[in-house]
């Protein structure tokens, strides 16, 4: 059991930005000092604030640093991960409270959103199949596989408002129900994953 993690945002822009070079830092930093044993680095998706990156978040404090750099990573670890001491320096100016870190999702950027698809971004590795099924991951597709029939399917991703992310926005289900009512009999989802 660990008793920090630290989770290193290893999105696109945060990459571009340096992120990987902050994670060998961090494997330096906690293998000279003896503590891989007990804080946990994990890459994870993209956090959403490519802006400030490369970013990182230190649980269970919930400190977010931002536009963090290789040679900020040995006073994050003799302050914060040694000593208990957030380093405020490098902490996202609107999580800093006076005696406490205020939480990422409560800042003005996140408030107002709920992530449905990408609740887990920025949580989990997004490499590691074993931490998204640790999160219920595949349930929905076990339910559609097991207890619904194809109509219900296409019934639920239209009730979702489930669209399309290219320009025009399609409703997804009403193309579902379209390729379902051809007569050809085996048909295929493409998907696009970016």
């Amino acid at each position: 059991m660990y008793r920090s993690h630290v989770l290193v945002c290893g999105g696109t822009g945060c990459t571009s930005s340096g992120s990987a070079r902050i994670i060998e830092a961090l494997d330096r930093e906690l293998q000279s000092n003896g503590l891989t044993e007990e804080i946990k680095v994990i890459k994870t998706g993209c956090f959403g604030l490519c802006a400030l990156g490369p970013v990182m978040i230190v649980y269970p404090e919930g400190a977010f640093y931002s536009m963090v750099k290789p040679e900020d990573i040995p006073e994050i670890v003799s302050e914060h991960l040694l000593k208990g001491r957030i380093v405020t320096r490098l902490l996202y100016q609107e999580t800093v409270q006076e005696d406490t870190v205020k939480s990422l999702n409560h800042t003005q950027f996140y408030a107002k959103q709920k992530r449905v698809a990408l609740k887990n971004c920025g949580v989990i590795d997004p490499e590691n199949i074993n931490e998204y099924i640790g999160l219920d991951g595949y349930m929905a597709l076990g339910k559609v596989l097991t207890e619904m029939t194809p109509e219900q399917v296409i019934q639920t991703i239209k009730d979702s408002g489930l669209r399309g992310r290219g320009g025009g926005g399609f409703p997804t289900g009403m193309k579902w129900s379209f390729a379902a009512a051809q007569p050809a009999g085996q048909k295929y989802v493409c998907c696009n994953a970016d």
